[in-house]
């Protein structure tokens, strides 16, 4: 009698906290055939060890996508409204169907499979850190790029998060496109609540 394995993918998000950039969401399909060493959550791992994890996890995952929400979505549907929709265009961006979508935190967005939230899944399941991994990458690469077209933040350096250079810039520049205009600090600096 022929076992059915359950596919499973992973699910996490980077850049729900910046006040400026999108949020970028992740899924990874792992391949048990092939497996990776050095899996965590990527906050506990430093930037060149992601980039050369993000690679192998792109080499050797049964499938891997990213979704995103970008600043004005955020401002329009609100964070965790854009965080779902993230996590939900990285599924469906899968070229593989899982039967079931970790996800990590306390809340799952609506999938078409089965789902679960895993508080601290980045630190628990190897699809989820492998996911946090690639949601990181990615959008630390395109902070970067942010950097170029609006090089007086520092993107590069603080990826949009509100670190005093940052909070300083955006009191002195007021908000770039990318920064998201309902966050407090963006707000203030508009002169708004």
């Amino acid at each position: 009698m022929e076992s059915h394995v359950q596919i499973m993918a992973g699910v996490d998000e980077a850049g729900r906290g910046p006040l400026a950039g999108p949020v970028i969401a992740a899924a990874v399909i792992l391949d048990e055939n092939q497996p990776i060493a050095g899996l965590a959550d990527s906050k506990t791992i430093s930037e060149k060890n992601r980039e050369k994890l993000a690679v192998e996890i792109k080499e050797k995952a049964l499938a891997w996508a990213v979704g995103r929400s970008d600043a004005e979505e955020i401002d329009k549907i609100n964070i965790l409204q854009a965080t779902m929709c993230a996590m939900q265009r990285a599924v469906e961006g899968l070229s593989v169907t899982p039967d079931l979508v970790l996800v990590d935190g306390n809340r799952s967005p609506g999938f078409k499979c089965a789902s679960e939230a895993i508080v601290k899944g980045d630190q628990k399941v190897a699809e989820i850190s492998a996911a946090s991994i690639i949601a990181k990458v990615t959008r630390d690469l395109e902070m970067k790029e942010l950097d170029k077209v609006y090089p007086q933040y520092g993107f590069a350096k603080h990826k949009g998060y509100p670190s005093k250079a940052h909070m300083a810039t955006l009191l002195e520049c007021g908000p770039c496109p990318e920064h998201r205009q309902t966050f407090g600090p963006v707000k203030r600096s508009l002169g708004g609540g």
